[in-house]
């Protein structure tokens, strides 16, 4: 682990070979992190526990989710991962390996977010953050059945139901009066779905010279949806340094859904080391 934590910060397998201190060549190196890589037994749970205990802070703790892929000839490599967000950057703590294209299901992220749960608790939790992309009736009745405060960005064209006025309308007319980057905590509780939340917006320039939005629905206290969103960036921080700005990951070419399941490990308690 000191190789990936020292003097070579990349997980290229030939670089780290040729960056051992050992007198053996590095073919022979090579070989050792290739046989650990396939058949090396690594507990997910046991390095979430660790990585956990060296935070600086263990209480109040907001948690970033995202997802991350990339694609290696006909392999689709898929990892949805949940951070603890620190100065900056989040801690990568826990991931799963999405054996498809595209987005988590509510049930997988349910399934990620109990096991932070069975693991460390829901009282630690001051709130959860995630983009456009992590919505869905059952997720959202899952944070507010469990009372998970959480800030989470929703679509311009989301339709929400106002029940004092018994009016259902698409998001972004609530907000449609704004000025340029003004920022409104809508007051009265909305439905989305079947779920009550609070909502609260900003009207932003968009990149084809119109207006756009950034929409986020919350379990309670709108008025820190602006702030408290606005860390949810720190996971993808932690994904480039990862990636392309850091340990390589993608440079390894490996397919094996396990395989990278291992490594990801590896380069998590190294990120944190």
């Amino acid at each position: 682990m000191g190789v990936l934590s020292g003097k070579q910060e990349t997980v290229g397998f030939e670089k780290l070979a040729n960056a051992f201190d050992s007198n053996a060549k590095s073919t022979s190196s090579l070989r050792r992190i290739q046989r650990f890589i396939a058949s090396y037994a690594l507990d997910a749970d046991l390095i979430a526990k660790f990585i956990f205990s060296l935070l600086p802070n263990k209480k109040d703790l907001k948690l970033s989710i995202d997802r991350t892929n990339w694609k290696f000839g006909q392999t689709d490599i898929n990892i949805f991962m949940l951070g603890v967000v620190y100065k900056g950057v989040a801690f990568p703590l826990l991931f799963k390996m999405l054996d498809k294209r595209g987005n988590s299901s509510s049930q997988e992220r349910i399934d990620l977010v109990n096991r932070f749960i069975r693991l460390f608790g829901a009282d630690c939790i001051d709130s959860l953050m995630a983009d456009r992309e992590f919505v869905g009736e059952e997720w959202i009745k899952f944070l507010n059945d469990n009372q998970i405060r959480y800030y989470i960005r929703i679509r311009n064209n989301f339709k929400i139901f106002i029940p004092h006025k018994i009016k259902e309308i698409k998001a972004w007319w609530l907000f449609n009066n704004l000025k340029m980057n003004q920022f409104l905590h809508y007051q009265p509780i909305v439905r989305m779905g079947s779920q009550l939340c609070y909502i609260s917006g900003c009207k932003l320039k968009s990149k084809n010279k119109g207006s756009d939005f950034l929409i986020i629905v919350s379990f309670n206290k709108p008025e820190q949806a602006q702030i408290n969103y606005k860390d949810r960036w720190q996971i993808e921080t932690c994904f480039k340094a990862m990636k392309s700005s850091g340990f390589d990951i993608e440079k390894t070419h490996l397919q094996e859904i396990d395989r990278i399941e291992r490594l990801t490990l590896m380069v998590m308690i190294a990120f944190v080391w």
